[in-house]
């Protein structure tokens, strides 16, 4: 059997009896992490206003779907479209390490658009999203994502556009020959460019939107007998040997419901690539283990693996001086900055700190190089290591396993904290916490509407919007 039929008959037999209860529970505390960042996102990304107003000028306004933060409706493949922009938009989404990729985003936007056309339930939803997380994470591993970046692809959005699709599908009650067809018609559709480093676009978190999209809309053909090509993983003109000089094929459909990748998604603690993650930890650790002062810092080294040293920190003089958020998100010196100057970092530090001339100098006194120690824990971790120069002498600490990763999980305290710091500007304590409750209980719920629609701003919060008193 092929790797494109083995993953079809996989996600298409799957069922929330034959889902283990410990997937589930993770599905439910990843979506929760994805609504609030979509929440705060529909406000607060620069990007948004842009994404909407072509959605309405293109006459996909006024559908049946609902997003995430907003009172406004669009069509389900809109609404799966601007979700899944939305969740992508801060850069504060989930991660898979070994897969390089954000898992969530293209995903949970499909599924609650093919939720909301068909009324299914939160089981089967939980189910659905958990199926196209086990794809999506499969055909990156398979691409060698390295090899993959080297090709300016963008994995995330190449390999979301089929987990999207089999979610999906999943959720339609896809056969297996239809799932296949699915995958196949999703193939002819796979696209992310990373070119968005070269001037910090807002290419990034669209494309991976338009993956929960095109991955929608391949199960809608497929569901209403639309033909795809049958062996569009692993065919000559397929999508792993079209997009990778040298993939391992067989590792799509390895392992397939013995082995869970769903259980090694990282939840990010820190709004920016998450490359950057385990250096910014170390830099909060040696900061706090050796009361060190912004102020004493003459230099900082920062070692990378080499493929996240080329995301964001190859060409160390422009990452010094981002000029908006993107850049910031893939610049090192600037985060690493921020970390170095007050112990942590959150959405709102953009605002606060893009334009610092405090934060700027000290980001200018960072570099950044491949590190050997890093690069022998790639791909199992994203580890980092920094080098801090005090006139009180070097002081060097090393991460390998950076917080929110498995084995570095975080806590359901750490979570809801997460999610009540993006949510609570728009939405008040007694709706945060109804909706955080919706979405922790999502495998049980009858039905996706009410958590959907407690993602609205309340009264007081619609007046800030129009800018009101």
């Amino acid at each position: 059997m092929s790797e494109t039929a083995r993953l079809a008959g996989f996600a298409s037999t799957l069922t929330r009896d034959t889902l283990p209860d410990e997937v589930a529970a993770r599905v439910c505390l990843l979506v929760l992490d994805t609504v609030g960042i979509a929440v705060r996102a529909m406000h607060d990304a620069e990007s948004t206003p842009a994404l909407l107003q072509a959605a309405r000028a293109t006459g996909q306004s006024g559908g049946g779907a609902r997003i995430l933060g907003s009172d406004e409706t669009f069509t389900p493949l809109a609404a799966a479209m601007i979700n899944g922009t939305l969740a992508h938009s801060l850069d504060f989404d989930d991660t898979h390490a070994a897969g390089s990729i954000h898992t969530s985003a293209p995903i949970v936007p499909a599924a609650l658009a093919a939720a909301e056309m068909t009324g299914a339930d939160g089981a089967q939803v939980v189910t659905a999203i958990a199926a196209g997380y086990e794809t999506q994470i499969r055909l990156s591993l398979a691409l060698d994502p390295s090899a993959h970046y080297q090709r300016g692809y963008h994995p995330s959005a190449t390999c979301g556009v089929f987990g999207a699709a089999v979610a999906a599908g999943r959720i339609f009650g896809l056969d297996a020959q239809q799932m296949e067809r699915a995958l196949g018609i999703a193939g002819c559709q796979a696209s992310g460019s990373m070119r968005f480093l070269f001037d910090g676009a807002w290419t990034k978190r669209f494309q991976v939107g338009y993956a929960a999209h095109n991955g929608l809309l391949a199960a809608t053909l497929a569901r209403e007998g639309f033909i795809g090509p049958a062996g569009a993983i692993e065919g000559r003109d397929g999508f792993l040997r079209s997009y990778a000089p040298d993939p391992d094929v067989a590792r799509a459909a390895a392992d397939l419901g013995s082995v869970w990748e769903t259980l090694n998604i990282a939840v990010k603690p820190y709004p920016s690539c998450r490359y950057s993650h385990a250096a910014m930890g170390a830099i909060a650790a040696a900061r706090a283990a050796n009361d060190i002062t912004s102020e004493e810092v003459e230099a900082v080294e920062v070692g990378l693996p080499h493929t996240g040293w080329r995301i964001i920190g190859e060409n160390d003089e422009v990452k010094r001086l981002p000029t908006g958020p993107v850049d910031g998100q893939f610049s090192m010196p600037f985060c690493g900055a921020v970390v170095l100057r007050q112990g942590t970092m959150g959405w709102d530090d953009y605002a606060l700190h893009l334009n610092d001339n405090e934060t700027l100098a000290l980001a200018s006194r960072f570099s950044t190089v491949t590190d050997p120690w890093a690069e022998a824990e790639y791909p199992a971790n994203m580890a980092g290591v920094v080098r801090i120069t005090t006139p009180r002498g070097l002081f060097e600490e090393r991460l390998a396993v950076p917080r929110g990763e498995p084995d570095n999980f975080l806590t359901l305290e750490e979570f809801r904290a997460k999610f009540d710091a993006l949510t609570s500007p728009w939405l008040d304590k007694a709706c945060r916490g109804a909706l955080a409750d919706e979405l922790l209980g999502l495998d049980a719920a009858a039905s996706v509407v009410p958590m959907l629609e407690l993602t609205r701003p309340g009264p007081q919060q619609a007046l800030r919007m129009a800018g009101e008193d």
